[in-house]
């Protein structure tokens, strides 16, 4: 199998060697977040393969791709098992102006250390914390916004996310929920997630092309109709045929 640790390294920027601590996951979220996109392209195009530790490698790692929350947070979650943190695999319902019918197709990561359990979450598109949120109630701040997780049971779990973007939330939203206690036996069953999502009608996935990724002043977010740019706060959007589409794929997602 290829070198996970020393390609994940390259494909964010980070030095190779280096033990990683702690304190080192905003600087590696941060990273990840603006070296790997969040995409639907391979659900599109129908080109998907099992979810399995060769194949999120292979995808995210040597062909450079990005991927939707299951590949995402699962090549993280590889890495950092591989640099001897604790974490686990969870799944999530996503609430958008009322909980998705989907199911738990929200996939992240719950990080154990020192004593305190944290949500790790870079697949989450343009929503990330950029940190590791605490269980505990404490807010986080990063450049994307505060982010904060609330104990509450619901039918889709035992904790919520919830979130106030950096220029464009007023109020706390929800995010997702997820239970704490069922965790991810096996990344194999992220293949549930995968059919779901690529054959639901109510996916939002698996219509329209989009791509999405951090920038060092906000985010780019392009589909097939439109590309808009967040720049410390100012946004820019402008309609798009399919040959600006390929254009803007290369520019910026070198694709």
């Amino acid at each position: 199998m290829n070198d996970l640790n020393a390609l994940f390294r390259k494909r964010i920027g980070m030095k190779e060697g280096e033990k990683l601590t702690f304190e080192d996951l905003d600087d590696i979220l941060e990273r990840t977040g603006k070296a790997i996109p969040f995409e639907n392209l391979a659900i599109i195009s129908s080109e998907l393969s099992d979810i399995n530790k060769e194949n999120i490698i292979d995808k995210v790692l040597v062909r450079n791709e990005g991927g939707v929350c299951y590949e995402l947070n699962a090549a993280l979650y590889f890495f950092l098992e591989e640099n001897d943190f604790e974490v686990s695999l969870i799944r999530g319902v996503i609430y958008n102006q009322g909980w998705m019918t989907i199911g738990r197709t929200h996939v992240a990561i719950l990080l154990k250390h020192d004593g305190q359990t944290y949500l790790v979450d870079t697949g989450f598109g343009g929503n990330l914390p950029l940190k590791p949120v605490p269980l505990n109630g404490d807010t986080i701040i990063s450049r994307n916004g505060e982010f904060r997780i609330k104990k509450e049971n619901t039918e889709h779990g035992d904790h919520i996310l919830e979130l106030k973007l950096k220029y464009k939330d007023a109020d706390w939203k929800i995010g997702y929920a997820f239970d704490s206690s069922n965790l991810v036996g096996n990344v194999s069953e992220l293949n549930e997630v995968q059919t779901i999502i690529k054959e639901d009608p109510q996916s939002p996935f698996n219509k329209h092309p989009l791509i999405t990724r951090l920038t060092n002043g906000g985010n780019i977010t392009l589909t097939d109709t439109s590309f808009t740019q967040w720049d410390d706060g100012k946004v820019k959007k402008e309609e798009i045929d399919n040959e600006r589409f390929k254009e803007l794929m290369k520019q910026h997602f070198d694709r």
